[in-house]
């Protein structure tokens, strides 16, 4: 017989496993992933005032690699890239290249699975939108 649940814990300090089939993806949802910088948070905006069902994941802050497919459960994953010094030059000049190399190793399921892939180093927020919209209509 197992033993009950102890409430005498913290939240904190409880853990709970994932269950181990991914639910199944909601049609016409689509997830933006990538590191911080990349424009991720930008293009789901767009794409929501075009009346998409987009939404941004923090899969760059979670050690969950699936996390992408369990909480959102895209039809559509869209990865955005962007090296460092475009991050530093976006976000902070000092961002640590320990933490983009984190970043990138969380990011490494998604960035497998992912549909639809955009190094937004060069593109503009307006290209980067307009590239993502032509690949949605493929599926």
């Amino acid at each position: 017989m197992s033993e009950p649940a102890r409430t005498d814990l913290p939240a904190s300090n409880v853990r709970r496993s994932l269950p181990k089939e991914v639910p199944s993806p909601i049609a016409g949802r689509i997830a933006v992933v990538g590191v911080c910088a990349a424009g991720k948070s930008v293009l789901v905006r767009r794409l929501c005032a075009l009346g998409y069902d987009a939404h941004h994941v923090g899969q760059e802050h979670s050690h969950v690699p699936d996390m992408w497919q369990r909480l959102t459960r895209p039809e559509v994953l869209v990865y955005l890239d962007a090296s460092l010094a475009q991050v530093r030059r976006r976000r902070d000049p000092t961002f640590p290249e320990t933490l983009y190399n984190e970043q990138c190793c969380r990011l490494a399921h998604a960035r497998q699975h992912s549909q639809v892939y955009v190094h937004t180093d060069e593109l503009t927020e307006e290209q980067v939108c307009a590239y993502v919209v032509e690949a949605l209509k493929s599926f």
